[in-house]
């Protein structure tokens, strides 16, 4: 059987995220980057995901080092703002 597309992979990984507490942590957040950068790179799609992973996670209270992986994730691999 086909892999599913990683960033459907990563759609779906982000939802016991916020159904959970509602709060993405360090783990959860590698986890996430783990899927995209299974192939070692991370495409347009998988960028759109994330984008709107951070952005809902930044909706809510982040952790300090959460808060700079994401930062250092967006820059590093060119995910919008």
């Amino acid at each position: 059987m086909a892999q599913p597309k990683s960033h459907l992979e990563i759609a779906l990984a982000s939802i016991p995220v916020f159904t959970n507490d509602g709060t993405l942590d360090v783990a959860e957040l590698q986890k996430l980057l783990d899927l995209a950068l299974r192939d070692q790179a991370i495409d347009d799609d998988e960028k759109r995901v994330l984008d709107n992973i951070f952005k809902q996670a930044e909706l809510g209270t982040l952790d300090a080092e959460v808060k700079r992986r994401i930062d250092e994730a967006r820059k590093q691999h060119g995910i919008s703002a």
